[in-house]
């Protein structure tokens, strides 16, 4: 079996009643995480963070009860790893390969105060030939807040790497009709749900009310969901970042995703954090761009 296969060559990086590794979902190996603050789960599949839990709170994140759970495909929630492009492309899958292959896990390590980071490598691909030579690495540190790092590490000696990236976070909340979302006033975007219709956001906050799909551009400010039926404030900090996407599917989509409840669009808000469209990165030779996201709560 494949995934025991894994967590064995893995087993050296246990450490106990810290990080544990185990069979997940569909035969997928997980890793289990727990910290003085918290606990989460990551699949090496796409080294992708489908849970994280602080002591005494609801979830912080979303993962659908109808994702798909195997190695072709990627898993529905959490935070998608969303490299080298953002949504469409054709004759590929959306949002690029990252997602949807195994990550190589080449440290965990306990830091002082009591947290864990697990440091994750982007095996050599068929898929990555196309594209100038690059290494991507990916830390995710886990304390009372998650934080993410994605590197990508234009290793050509003479092309320039343009690429997008994301990290497609679903949060989870207690009603989508109960949230507000914080820090995009002034704010351009692109209306997907519009045909990519360029407007500005101009109110304080953002609320929910239908299917919304808008990617915000130019903008590297903090965003706050704040949900009145939790009593939670969710903080998105990021660094490296000059896009963030807003989604939340409505009714009609949620019936016409297979790996989706149709229901489960009253318990999600996806708050992207990325460089895509005309915020796509152009890295030169020997560089390597740096995205980091910050993910913190307290009530409301």
């Amino acid at each position: 079996m494949v995934g025991l296969e894994i967590s064995e060559q893995l087993r050296r990086l246990e450490i106990p009643g810290r990080v544990t590794f185990m069979e997940g979902n569909g035969g997928l190996p997980k890793i289990e995480v727990n910290t003085e603050h918290s606990s989460a789960e990551i699949y090496l599949h796409g080294a992708h963070v489908t849970d994280f839990q602080k002591k005494g709170e609801a979830p912080l994140l979303f993962t659908s009860q109808f994702s798909r759970f195997t190695p072709t495909q990627p898993i529905r929630g959490g935070v998608p790893v969303i490299f080298p492009w953002f949504g469409p492309r054709e004759g590929e899958p959306t949002h690029g390969f990252a997602r949807a292959v195994s990550w190589d896990l080449h440290e965990a390590v306990t830091l002082p105060e009591g947290g864990v980071t697990l440091r994750f490598h982007l095996p050599e691909l068929a898929e990555s030939a196309v594209w100038p030579p690059f290494s991507a690495n990916y830390v995710v540190t886990f304390t009372d807040t998650l934080s993410m790092e994605l590197l990508i590490t234009n290793t050509s000696a003479d092309e320039v790497f343009s690429f997008e990236t994301c990290l497609h976070s679903y949060f989870f909340v207690g009603d989508i009709n109960e949230i507000s979302i914080v820090g995009l006033k002034g704010a351009g975007y692109l209306d997907k749900t519009d045909h990519f219709a360029p407007k500005t956001e101009s109110g304080e906050s953002i609320r929910i009310a239908s299917e919304v799909d808008r990617i915000f551009l130019d903008t590297t400010a903090p965003v706050e969901i704040h949900d009145r039926k939790l009593q939670r404030k969710i903080r998105i900090d990021k660094i490296g970042s000059a896009s963030t996407v807003i989604w939340n599917p409505g009714v009609g989509k949620s019936q016409q995703m297979p790996d989706f409840g149709n229901e489960e669009y009253k318990q999600m808000i996806c708050v992207e954090s990325g460089n895509v469209g005309r915020n796509r990165v152009a890295l030169p030779p020997g560089r390597t761009a740096v995205l980091k996201v910050t993910f913190s709560s307290a009530r409301l």
